[in-house]
């Protein structure tokens, strides 16, 4: 029975389905509406996997953003479910993304940590991501910021393991903030927000392993207040 769950996991990990809830990269860069310009980068839990478009977290910060005077037109994203440092790495140079976006945002880990690969190769690759989004923001450190790996561990397909997904997932983190220390980029911690998943099912998705619209707005307003004043 184990391996039916993980093999289900890794299955609903690497899908990128297309259809309504199920979205893939929305990458555009062709985009013509007014206003700053918004990236995010990272994997299912940017996109948005198993949650309508308008319920991505980008797509609400941008709404929250709006409602707060700031005037942003639709976000950018690169972003797939399934991806790995190493596959966003290949995806951001392949789009070739201007160097001119007000935001960006950078969120990816999760499939490292699912697949087993190393500490030491998610730290250079993610690294390399930072570096690469201060520069998609023209140079302005304090237009990139990061969101931490949710813990997928408080969902019912962590049930068996939820404490050393725990321990792996705060690896991984580790990690990434010290890097973001290292480049003086924000760090927002939302995986103890994941975790409230354990508790209240209606912030996680259908297909129980990704979150729900309400848990994407719990992002948002844990970002809002920490990047308002730096755009």
């Amino acid at each position: 029975m184990k391996l039916i769950q993980i093999l289900f996991i890794y299955i609903s990990l690497l899908s990128g389905c297309s259809k309504k809830g199920d979205p893939g990269n929305a990458y555009n860069p062709g985009s013509n509406e007014p206003g700053a310009k918004f990236l995010a980068l990272g994997d299912s839990y940017t996109i948005g996997q198993s949650v309508t478009e308008a319920e991505r977290w980008p797509v609400l910060l941008v709404k929250s953003l709006k409602n707060a005077n700031a005037q942003f037109r639709s976000p950018d994203i690169i972003a797939t479910t399934g991806w790995t440092t190493r596959d966003l790495i290949f995806s951001v140079d392949n789009a070739k993304p201007a160097n001119n976006y007000d935001l960006v945002s950078l969120m990816i880990g999760v499939n490292n940590q699912f697949q087993g690969r190393s500490i030491d190769e998610y730290r250079t690759e993610f690294r390399s991501l930072l570096t690469k989004s201060i520069a998609l923001a023209g140079g302005k450190v304090e237009h990139v910021f990061v969101l931490s790996i949710p813990d997928w561990g408080a969902t019912p397909y962590g049930e068996s393991d939820r404490a050393d997904i725990a321990k792996e997932i705060d690896a991984f983190n580790a990690v990434a903030r010290d890097e973001c220390d290292k480049q003086k980029v924000i760090f927002i911690d939302i995986t103890s927000i994941s975790k409230q998943a354990l508790n209240d099912p209606a912030l996680l998705a259908r297909d129980n392993l990704h979150y729900s619209g309400k848990m994407h707005q719990l992002w948002v307003d844990a970002v809002l207040p920490l990047i308002k004043s730096r755009i």
